[in-house]
């Protein structure tokens, strides 16, 4: 057990200055929590506008997974296959909806954080594994959300590459500023969080406006269905030299609305906000109102392409979001640019910054370093994964040139590191006890499985892919 549990359990040590607890391991104690019990916090839950306070935790994550890659590949997909993928966001968006209950749940139950509990119940080994798996993805990826904020600007502000670094190396440097001055990030977080989830709702409602979606073709949309040919090829293959897969799409979808990585992370969240195993109603409820908005941005950004692009266009005139944002340009004028680059500056920003906060979290916990997001080795491995991935962004604007090998290994790495997140909180969901009873419902526990099922089948496309992409 972490030397700080022990710190924690000496009513003489000075380190038990409730302003200082929160910079060490354990449950945080949080200011609003100083202020009340949990008891009369729980009350406040049933005073009006008591549910919007209890949001926090899932919203922070839904706003880091809509992203670049998520706002490309909902445009990408509305383009090319119309409403007829919308059931599948919808299932995407309940098996998230489950996999963050779970954490919520389990995170608010064990007295240490998810990684404490890995290390403890299986071996220290299986938690370094996560942490490190965990940090390595949200690096290789971040240079995407460094990129991302350039795309939110080029339609709008055309700027040389001697101006887009400086951009990145200022946005890098604010954020790190407040890394480092915040001693307390989570209240400040929860509410930049929520200031950009509205911003992207506002943006991309507004282009959905613009397109005058067909209401009966969304409708329709909910009737499952698929790609041609993606049922009888579920595995791509080469044929003639070319790769052939037409369940990819399928798979970019559910990727990019399914983060397991995020999930994960939102059992640390819930003890950040200081909630307790008394807090169940408030933990879903987030998980819902969080989930849901999720995939209400996604389900606005596809009908819009879907409306606009399908049978105009195809996704392959599409290379980056700011694509997206410029081939509006010619049907609805200015606004409608600068409402979604708007909804694209919020979503890369939000995932900029939370992306590499759960990279450095979960690599500190996994060494045993401490999960607490405002104290010492979690800011450092966070600041860490926004400088690597600011580099890689500014060697991209001076050489021109995608790092391939650094988004293979990122591609290889989600194949071992999202079953085995996923696998944890399953496993976990039936190992922690609450009362003498599982931790978490049955019916919880249940969707965690369908979201481990499909992780598991996902990952191995991922790998056959890239021995295809690198070994025929």
């Amino acid at each position: 057990m972490p030397k700080t549990f022990a710190n924690k359990q000496n009513p003489r040590s000075p380190r038990l200055d409730p302003r200082r607890r929160a910079a060490e391991d354990g449950p945080p104690v949080q200011p609003e929590m100083n202020k009340q019990t949990a008891t009369s916090s729980t009350a406040a839950t049933d005073r009006p506008r008591g549910w919007f306070r209890s949001l926090g935790p899932a919203l922070i994550v839904a706003t880091v997974v809509v992203g670049p890659g998520s706002i490309l590949t909902s445009s990408s997909v509305g383009t090319d296959f119309g409403y007829s993928m919308i059931w599948l966001l919808a299932v995407s968006t309940l098996l998230m909806l489950g996999m963050t209950a779970l954490s919520a749940r389990l995170g608010t139950v064990v007295k240490g954080s998810l990684c404490d509990e890995i290390r403890q119940r299986l071996h220290p080994a299986v938690a370094i594994l996560t942490g490190v798996c965990v940090f390595l993805i949200t690096t290789c990826f971040q240079f995407a959300n460094n990129l991302g904020i350039l795309a939110a600007m080029e339609p709008v502000a055309g700027i040389g590459n001697a101006g887009k670094i400086a951009t990145l190396v200022a946005v890098n440097g604010v954020i790190i500023g407040a890394l480092v001055g915040f001693r307390r990030l989570y209240v400040p977080l929860e509410r930049v969080m929520l200031i950009l989830a509205g911003i992207m709702l506002i943006g991309f409602a507004g282009n959905l406006l613009f397109s005058q979606p067909s209401l009966i073709a969304i409708i329709g949309g909910f009737v499952p269905s698929l790609p041609d040919g993606a049922l009888d090829n579920l595995l791509p293959y080469r044929e003639g030299g070319v790769m052939v897969d037409a369940f990819l799409p399928v798979q970019a979808l559910i990727g990019t609305t399914f983060s397991v990585a995020g999930a994960f992370y939102v059992g640390y969240l819930a003890r950040k906000k200081g909630w307790t195993a008394d807090n169940w109603k408030e933990g879903f409820s987030d998980s819902a109102v969080g989930i849901f908005m999720l995939g209400l941005i996604s389900l606005m950004i596809m009908v819009t392409a879907a409306s606009v692009f399908h049978g105009n266009i195809s996704s392959q005139d599409l290379g980056s979001v700011s694509d997206v944002a410029i081939q509006l340009e010619p049907l609805f004028g200015t606004a409608a640019v600068l409402l979604f680059s708007l909804g694209i500056f919020a979503g890369a920003f939000s995932s900029f910054l939370v992306n590499a906060l759960i990279g450095g979290t979960l690599l500190a916990d996994g060494l045993g370093l401490g999960s607490d997001m405002d104290s010492r080795w979690p800011k450092i491995f966070t600041v860490l994964s926004l400088a690597v991935g600011m580099l890689v962004a500014v060697g991209i604007q001076f050489t021109g040139q995608r790092p391939v090998n650094l988004i293979i290994f990122a591609q290889a790495l989600t194949v071992l590191g999202n079953p085995v997140l996923a696998g944890l909180l399953v496993w976990l969901s039936f190992q922690i006890k609450h009362n003498g009873r599982p931790a978490a419902p049955a019916w919880l526990r249940g969707a965690a499985i369908a979201g481990l099922l499909l992780v598991l089948f996902l990952a191995f496309r991922t790998g056959v892919r890239l021995y295809l992409q690198n070994f025929t």
